[in-house]
């Protein structure tokens, strides 16, 4: 893998309650099992996949990463891409127990549906987020 690519693929395992794998492409390609393929309301539960990513994987997308970072028990992903591109991943744990989580890192958890954002100072015409990028 010559450029940092961030992979989204079906599960293979069929008794998981993690449907996706993601790849990200730090420390030698980490594999994590997850709930959804990113966060859009809330965050998501992730799990390290213990085999190998699996060669006849089904691919569901493959976005270039700008960049990929640890920080401390957080890995910070950028993709390259317009909507949905800032991520983290938590490393933490949960009942005692290893625990990834994987958190919008725009701002856009704890939103509430419907709920709007109030003006930002120097913001032309009220613009807020959503509406510029909608």
């Amino acid at each position: 893998m010559s450029a940092a690519v961030f992979v989204v693929a079906c599960n293979p395992q069929e008794d998981s309650k993690l449907p996706y794998l993601l790849r990200l492409p730090i420390d030698g390609a980490l594999v994590l099992k997850a709930r959804d393929t990113w966060p859009r309301a809330a965050r998501i539960y992730c799990h390290r996949f213990e085999d190998v990513w699996p060669f006849d994987a089904e691919v569901l997308e493959e976005v270039p990463a700008r960049s990929c970072r640890r920080r401390g028990a957080v890995i910070d992903l950028v993709l390259d891409r317009p909507r949905l591109a800032r991520s983290q991943f938590v490393f933490t744990e949960i009942r005692g127990r290893p625990a990834n989580l994987l958190a919008d890192a725009e701002g856009g958890e704890g939103r509430q549906p419907g709920r709007e954002d109030p003006p930002r100072p120097g913001d032309p015409g009220g613009l807020r987020d959503h509406d510029r990028h909608s």
